[in-house]
């Protein structure tokens, strides 16, 4: 976790998600970032662990398979919101 650009934590417990419409396939560490993103101003990005696939979570809510463009113009636009994509 990071704090005024330096590190704060660095293992911690995230806040699982406790919304029951979240899909039975999804893991702890999916619904750590849903639950993580529900509860303060974060973007999260998870990769799974056992195809590699790549989600990006605002909000509680998730956008998964995303390659390496999709990604980046995720990133650009959330954090750089001035920028034309």
């Amino acid at each position: 976790m990071l704090q005024h650009g330096r590190l704060k934590k660095a293992g911690c417990f995230l806040p699982l998600s406790q919304n029951p419409d979240i899909s039975k396939n999804l893991g702890t560490r999916h619904r750590a970032a849903i639950g993580l993103t529900e509860v303060i101003d974060a973007v999260a990005i998870v990769v799974s662990e056992e195809t590699g696939k790549i989600s990006v979570v605002v909000g509680g809510r998730m956008t998964r398979d995303l390659d390496s463009t999709s990604l980046r113009r995720i990133l650009t636009r959330l954090l750089d919101p001035g920028r034309k994509s």
